[in-house]
């Protein structure tokens, strides 16, 4: 067997269901995998690619494989940084010219190692096919490993042709049992014990879960302890839907892309408890929630999170939904006050009280809050809701409700990543309606998908947000243009552009929402569609999404 049938069957014994790709790469491999049934996906840039594979191993567990030539690497890395943020299990191959071309000027070549060290856990070269199956099990492994995230493998050849053609030596692999968290181990008795102890000696104590918490699966858990020790849950924007955000113990994502509730108290807790979050500035509203001093309790799968920016009286090592049922167990059923949860209730539902009109807007332009409210009874019980970076992740993170079984994937940072990444989660949970909410500014980045979507038959409802440019800076912006408004649109305004109609030209359904009584009809007729629907929502770049609390100078 060489290396092209082994790759290919492997990756098919291994469950993986679809490969990511911009030619010319793999030739060998992609003909085998059409031939044993894996899908090979070609996009139109190798960052579309990533972002599709980076959704397709959130959703299925597995690593979602992406292949580019030796000219395509750098831009394959540069997409790989979301998926490293993310904590999303990728596996990345490249082919590069031959060791006889290296450090001799090579046609189009740059040095591969430098660009993918920053955004991945794991990289090797491989020379020959007979390298091959231990490293791509090497790769596959430390993919899903704690903390999951992207590997690369770099195969000889400009198109990895040298491994393709070489004999691999091995039977297939099937891997597809190693999934991320691929282990999950319990915390020292010790420390549960530690925990426990000063979790009871706080009566305000406030949890945050974050994508580490996620990744676990852990709600149930999470509640479980919640209601023991009446405290109220935050989450990280990724984490957004691990417990209903409805739950009477829910006060929102917190940082800086939150609604104030979340903010607020957190930063009046006596003790916080982190699960799997990554104390990091967005999540901690740049470090000023909670406030300095406050006690921490952290728990974590990952012992670099440990003190990374809080000074942990007690640390637990493991798995968060491992570790938690250990913790329930430990606290028993100590005496609580419930006044400090009682007093956050109120303070989530005056905010609520407040935001309900625009949750109902009849506004036109359209209010995005009424578009989110229109999401959420839109979307499926087992939907999955994919949301951009920037607004578009306020928006979403904020004001469209969430239950455990929904799914919800955001962007760590990379603006355009939601329209592609949806079509990854599609091929992952084919059997799920999936939504991308994006931007105008974010789908320009990568608007020729919707002829990948159309040409792989790919069905996702893709909301388009569209208020004919950047609507997160606008205001700021144009207040510091001062008496040169137009000097602001020339920088932050564009458009404005019909994109139903640019659906259509790709031969794809576009369906063109201008007042806010036309958005539900609109979703329900593109989630019933067995292709992609584009529903472009015609919104005011004025309106502002939730901001979050910020404590005053010193407290």
């Amino acid at each position: 067997m060489n290396g092209a049938e082994w790759l290919a069957r492997s990756l098919k014994e291994s469950g993986q269901t679809h490969l990511f790709f911009v030619d010319a790469v793999l030739r060998r491999t992609l003909l085998e995998l059409e031939r044993v049934g894996v899908q090979p996906v070609l996009a139109h840039t190798e960052k579309a690619a990533v972002y599709m594979a980076d959704a397709y191993g959130r959703v299925s567990g597995r690593p979602g494989v992406v292949a580019a030539q030796s000219v395509g690497a750098a831009n394959l890395a540069a997409g790989l940084q979301d998926a490293y943020l993310a904590r999303s299990p990728v596996l990345a191959l490249t082919g590069h010219k031959p060791i006889g071309h290296q450090h001799r000027n090579a046609y189009q070549e740059v040095a591969h190692a430098p660009l993918f060290a920053p955004v991945t856990k794991f990289a090797a070269m491989v020379q020959e096919g007979a390298d091959l199956p231990r490293q791509f099990r090497q790769a596959w492994a430390a993919a899903v490993s704690v903390p999951p995230r992207p590997v690369h493998l770099d195969l000889n050849g400009l198109m990895g042709e040298f491994v393709e053609r070489g004999e691999a030596g091995a039977p297939p692999a099937a891997l597809g049992s190693w999934r991320a968290p691929s282990h999950r181990p319990v915390a020292a008795p010790e420390e549960v014990r530690a925990a426990a102890a000063g979790l009871r000696s706080a009566q305000k104590v406030v949890i945050v879960a974050g994508d580490g918490a996620a990744l676990s699966g852990c709600g149930a858990e999470l509640l479980a302890l919640a209601e023991v020790l009446q405290a109220p849950i935050a989450t990280s924007l990724g984490a957004r839907g691990i417990i209903p955000t409805t739950h009477p113990l829910a006060v929102g994502v917190v940082g800086n892309y939150s609604a104030p509730p979340a903010n607020q108290v957190v930063h009046a807790a006596e003790l916080v408890l982190f699960i799997g979050c990554d104390t990091g500035d967005q999540v901690t509203h740049t470090w000023r929630v909670p406030k300095p001093g406050t006690r921490v309790v952290q728990l974590d799968a990952d012992p670099l999170e440990f003190h990374r920016s809080y000074d942990a009286e007690v640390t637990l090592l493991g798995d968060p939904r491992a570790t938690l049922a250990a913790l329930v167990a430990e606290l028993g059923t100590p005496t609580r006050s419930p006044d400090f949860l009682r007093w956050a209730q109120g303070v989530m539902a005056e905010w609520r009280r407040a935001m309900a009109p625009r949750l109902t807007s009849e506004a036109v332009a359209i209010d995005p809050a009424r578009l989110c409210a229109e999401v959420t009874r839109a979307l499926p019980a087992d939907g999955i809701l994919v949301a951009d970076t920037g607004y578009s992740g306020i928006w979403t993170g904020t004001l469209v409700e969430l239950e455990p079984t929904q799914t919800y994937l955001r962007a760590a940072g990379s603006l355009g990543w939601a329209f592609p990444a949806a079509l990854g989660a599609k091929c992952a949970a084919p059997g799920r309606k999936v939504i991308a909410w994006s931007g105008d500014g974010a789908l320009y980045y990568h608007l020729p998908e919707l002829e990948t979507a159309k040409r792989r038959g790919i069905a996702v409802v893709l909301v388009v947000n569209n208020n004919s440019g950047f609507g997160q800076g606008w205001p700021n912006y144009l207040k510091q243009a001062g008496n040169r408004p137009k000097a602001a649109e020339q920088v932050l305004r564009f458009g404005p552009t019909d994109f139903a109609a640019v659906a259509r030209q790709f031969g794809l359904k576009g369906i063109r929402v201008e007042k806010p009584g036309e958005i539900a009809t609109a979703l329900e007729e593109a989630l019933d569609s067995e292709e992609t629907v584009v529903v472009d929502v015609v919104t005011e770049i004025e309106a502002r999404a939730p901001e979050p609390w910020t404590p005053e100078e010193g407290a």
